[in-house]
C-alpha cells in the first residue's frame, strides 16, 4: 500500500489522530505533507465525525480554512488529552471564552466571551448538533442544565459575522456540542472513574446496525460533592441516537434523551464573615434541585440534486424544574427571618420555612435548511433557512412553611407568591453565500428574527401583615412583538497553502426576556432589544512545520444593553434600554506536534495555548451607581475603586468603568506527550483579577457580593496508558494540584472554585 493510501485507511480507522494528517510518511513518497489535506482530511472528517441529516455549523476542522470568522473544533482528541470532568474544563482551550464555574462540576455552566458577563450563559448561543440546547433561547435564555461533556465527541465554537446563520443570540458567539459519530459495526465502551471529593461516574455505550441502519445508545451516571460541604450533586444522563439511509438521496436522524437531576445545592453564597470562617460552608442543608428534561429530534436530509439538498429538522424538549431553597443570596439569613416563627439562622432546621422556584418549560420547533453548491458558476455555496420555534414557560413559586415543604403555606411569609405563563413564538430565516473568486472569498449574510411575547399573570395570593388572607388576585395579560434584521459579511483571502486571512463585520442581537419587557401587572416595557455591531480581523493556518495558530482582533460596540437604570434601585428596580459599552481585544491560539512537524515519528510531543486579552470592556455611556458604605462608614466616607477613592452613598456616574466578571486576560497552557499508548498532559489555567460590580468596589462588603475577585492560577494533570489499537485503557488526573482557594463568583454571595481533584479510572472497549 502506498503511503497515500495509507495514511487515509489509518485515519478513517481511527488509528491517526487528525492533527497527524500531515505526517512525515507523506513527505517520504516524495509529496509535500500538506498536499492532500485540505480536500481529502476534510471529505473524510466530515463523513466520519457527523450523521449527514444533522445541521452543520463547522463541521470538519479543515472547513475553518473556508468560515470568514474565528472558530475552534475541540477534538475528540483535546478531550481525551486532558481527561475533561466538566465542559468548563473543556471551553476553556478556546480563546475568547470565559466559562466561570458554580458548585464545580459545571452542571450550570456560566459561560461569557470576549467580556459578555457570563452568568446563565445568556449572552451565547447553546447548539446540540445544530439545534437549540437551551430550554428557552428566546424567552428565557439561561443554563440551569447542561448534559455531561461525555455524552459529547467533540465541540465548535463559532463567532464573528459567520454565525448570523443560527439565532437568536448573534452577540457572543455560537457553541455547539457535536454527539459521537454511529458505529458500523457492534462495539460497546464501559468506563468508570472516581477519587476524593465523593467524586465517581460510570459511563457505557453501546451501538451498531439495527434495521437496516446504525444506533448508538449512551448512559451516564456521574455524582459529586462539588466545591462546598452539605452539597451533593448527582446527574444521569440517556442518549439515544439512530441513523437510516432511505435510498439513494435520503436519510433520516432520530435522537431521544432523557437528563435528569437530583442534587443537594444551595443558590446562595457565603457572607464575608462566613467564608473568613470556613470558605467552603454551606448551612442550607435542606435546599434540593430536582430537574428532568426530556428530548427529541427528527432530521431528514434529501440530496435533490448533485448540488441541491435540502435539510430539514423538528425538535421538542420539556424541562422541569424545581428549585426549593431557604436563601436566595447572601443578605437572606434565610429568607424567612421575618417570620416571628423562624426569627433568624438559629431556627434555620426547625421553624423556618423555604421558597420554592418552580418552572416547567415546553419547546419545539422545525427548521429547514436548503444548501446550494454553486462552485461551477460563482465558486462556493449558498444556504437558505426558514424556523418556526415555539416556548411556553409555566412560573411559580410557592413559600411553604418548614424547611423540607413542598407545598404553599399559610404563614408569614408563606403562600403563593408567584404563578404565570409566559410564551415566545418566533420566526426566523436567514441566507448567506460564500462566493469565491480565486484567493478572496466573500461572505455575505442576511437574517431576520419577527418575535412574539405573551404573558398571562395566574392568581396568586393576596398579601396582608405579611401572609395569605385567602383572597386571590385577578389575571392579567401581556402581548408584545418585536423584530430585526441582522446583517453579516465576512471574507477570507489566501495568503498561503493553508494560511488564511479571515475577517467580517455583524449585527450582534439578543431579544428581551419576557419577564423584562412584560411586567407583572401585564403592563409593556418598551425595552428594544440588546443591539451591538461586532467585527474582527483575524489570519489562521500552519505558520511552520507542525505549528498552527489563530489570532484574532476584535471589537463589540453596544448601542444598548438591557440593564437597571441604577444599581441604587436594587432588586426589581425598572429595567431600561440603555447602557452602551465597548469591548476591545484580541486572542491568539497555538497548537503544535513534534510529529506533525517531521521532528519525531513514533512520539508525539505536543504543545497548545489560548490567549484572550480583553483591552477594553467598560461602560461608554451615562450610568448611575452608588458606592456603598459598610464596616462603618458615614455618608461620603471615601472607599476604593478600580478608578481611585470615591465618596460612598453618593450616587455618580459610572461611564468607564470596567464591566463586571470581564477579566482582562484568560490563559489556557498545556504540553505533553505521547509515547507508544502513554500519555501525559500538564496544563495550566488562569485569569486576572475582576470586579464584581458596576463601582468597580475594591473591598469586599459584608454580604460577599461586591469586591474585587483576585486573579488565580492552577496546574492540572493527566497521564493515561493503554496500549496501541488495544481494547483497554487507565488513567489518572489531578485538578488543582496545589489545592489553591478561589473565588468564582460573588453575585448572591461569594463561591469557593473547585479544591484539589485526583480521580483515576479505567476503559474497557469490547
Amino acid at each position: 500500500m502506498c503511503a497515500k493510501a495509507r495514511s487515509v485507511a489509518l485515519l478513517l480507522a481511527g488509528l491517526v489522530p487528525v492533527e497527524a494528517w500531515a505526517a512525515p510518511e507523506l513527505e517520504s513518497a516524495g509529496e509535500p505533507a500538506d498536499s492532500l489535506a485540505p480536500s481529502v482530511a476534510s471529505v473524510l472528517l466530515a463523513a466520519a465525525s457527523s450523521t449527514p441529516a444533522d445541521i452543520i455549523v463547522i463541521g470538519a476542522p479543515e472547513r475553518l480554512y473556508e468560515i470568514a470568522g474565528s472558530g475552534a473544533v475541540i477534538t475528540e482528541e483535546d478531550l481525551a488529552r486532558s481527561r475533561v470532568f466538566t465542559v468548563n474544563e473543556a471551553l476553556r482551550q478556546v480563546a475568547g471564552i470565559f466559562p466561570r464555574d458554580e458548585e464545580g462540576v459545571g452542571a450550570r455552566p456560566n459561560i461569557g466571551i470576549r467580556g459578555l458577563n457570563p452568568t446563565r450563559s445568556t449572552k451565547v448561543l447553546l447548539l446540540e448538533d445544530g439545534i437549540p440546547l437551551s430550554y428557552a433561547p428566546y424567552g428565557d435564555n439561561a443554563s440551569y442544565y447542561h448534559p455531561p461533556i461525555e455524552r459529547f465527541e467533540r465541540v465548535e465554537v463559532l463567532k464573528g459575522a459567520a454565525q448570523v446563520r443560527f439565532g437568536p443570540q448573534t452577540i457572543g458567539g455560537v457553541i455547539n456540542y457535536i454527539t459521537p459519530a454511529l458505529p458500523d459495526e457492534l462495539t460497546a465502551e464501559v468506563a468508570g472513574q472516581g477519587g476524593n471529593l465523593g467524586t465517581w461516574a460510570v459511563d457505557g455505550k453501546v451501538g451498531g446496525p439495527l434495521a437496516g441502519g446504525r444506533v448508538l445508545l449512551h448512559v451516564n451516571h456521574k455524582e459529586s460533592n462539588g466545591s462546598r460541604v452539605n452539597q451533593r450533586l448527582r446527574f444521569t444522563d440517556i442518549f439515544l441516537k439512530g441513523a437510516w439511509d432511505l435510498g439513494d438521496r435520503q436519510s433520516v436522524t432520530v435522537k431521544l434523551s432523557r437528563f435528569n437531576e437530583g442534587s443537594d445545592v444551595t443558590y446562595s453564597g457565603l457572607r464575608r464573615s462566613e467564608f473568613a470562617a470556613d470558605p467552603r460552608a454551606n448551612p442550607f442543608v435542606n435546599d434540593r434541585f430536582d430537574t428532568v428534561r426530556w428530548g427529541a429530534s427528527l432530521a431528514h436530509l434529501f440530496n435533490i440534486a448533485d448540488a441541491v439538498a435540502l435539510r430539514t429538522t423538528g425538535y421538542y424538549f420539556s424541562f422541569d424544574r424545581d428549585w426549593w431553597r431557604q436563601s436566595s443570596n447572601s443578605n437572606q439569613r434565610p429568607n424567612d427571618a421575618s417570620d416571628p416563627a423562624c426569627g433568624g439562622m438559629a431556627n434555620l432546621l426547625t421553624s423556618c420555612g423555604n421558597e420554592g422556584r418552580l418552572r416547567y418549560y415546553d419547546t419545539w420547533g422545525v427548521e429547514a435548511r436548503l444548501t446550494l453548491d454553486h462552485s461551477g458558476a460563482v465558486g462556493g455555496e449558498t444556504e437558505i433557512g426558514l424556523r418556526w420555534h415555539s416556548e411556553d414557560q409555566a412560573r411559580r413559586q410557592w413559600n411553604g412553611d418548614t424547611p423540607n415543604a413542598r407545598t404553599p403555606g399559610t404563614s408569614v411569609n408563606a403562600g403563593v407568591r408567584e404563578n404565570n405563563l409566559r410564551e415566545a413564538r418566533a420566526f426566523s430565516a436567514f441566507v448567506q453565500s460564500r462566493l469565491a473568486f480565486g484567493r478572496l472569498a466573500l461572505t455575505p449574510g442576511l437574517r431576520g428574527e419577527f418575535i412574539e411575547f405573551t404573558r398571562v399573570n395566574l392568581p396568586i395570593d393576596v398579601i396582608a401583615g405579611g401572609r395569605p388572607t385567602g383572597a386571590k388576585t385577578l389575571v392579567t395579560t401581556g402581548k408584545t412583538r418585536l423584530s430585526e434584521i441582522i446583517p453579516g459579511f465576512g471574507l477570507t483571502f489566501d495568503l498561503a497553502e493553508r494560511l488564511v486571512l479571515y475577517g467580517g463585520i455583524h449585527r450582534g442581537f439578543a431579544p428581551p426576556r419576557v419577564e423584562d419587557i412584560i411586567t407583572v401587572t401585564g403592563g409593556s416595557v418598551e425595552l428594544d432589544p440588546e443591539l451591538s455591531w461586532n467585527g474582527e480581523i483575524g489570519i489562521r493556518g500552519t505558520v511552520a512545520p507542525g505549528l498552527n495558530l489563530d489570532a484574532t482582533v476584535f471589537t463589540m460596540d453596544f448601542e444598548n444593553q438591557i440593564v437597571p437604570a441604577s444599581v441604587a434601585g436594587g432588586v426589581g428596580a425598572t429595567l431600561t434600554s440603555a447602557g452602551e459599552t465597548v469591548h476591545r481585544g484580541a486572542e491568539l491560539s497555538l497548537a503544535w506536534s513534534s510529529l506533525a512537524g517531521g521532528l519525531t515519528r513514533d512520539t508525539d510531543i505536543f504543545a497548545r495555548a489560548a490567549t484572550t486579552w480583553v483591552k477594553d470592556a467598560r461602560y461608554a455611556s451615562t450610568r448611575i451607581a452608588t458606592p456603598p458604605c459598610f464596616d462603618g462608614a458615614t455618608l461620603g466616607t471615601p472607599v476604593s475603586t478600580g478608578r481611585g477613592p470615591i465618596p460612598c452613598g453618593v450616587p455618580r456616574d459610572v461611564n468607564g468603568n470596567r464591566l463586571p466578571y470581564s477579566p482582562e486576560w484568560l490563559v489556557n497552557a498545556a504540553l505533553g506527550v505521547e509515547h507508544r499508548g502513554f500519555t501525559a498532559q500538564v496544563e495550566v489555567v488562569g485569569q486576572t483579577a475582576v470586579f464584581a460590580d458596576d463601582v468597580n468596589l475594591i473591598p469586599v462588603t459584608p454580604d460577599g457580593q461586591r469586591g474585587r475577585i483576585p486573579g488565580w492560577a492552577e496546574v492540572n494533570l493527566a497521564v493515561s496508558y493503554g496500549p496501541p489499537q488495544g481494547n483497554w485503557e487507565v488513567f489518572a488526573t489531578v485538578k488543582n494540584i496545589a489545592d489553591r482557594l478561589i473565588i468564582v463568583d460573588r453575585a448572591r454571595g461569594i463561591l469557593p472554585g473547585l479544591p484539589r481533584l485526583v480521580q483515576a479510572g479505567a476503559r474497557l472497549k469490547f
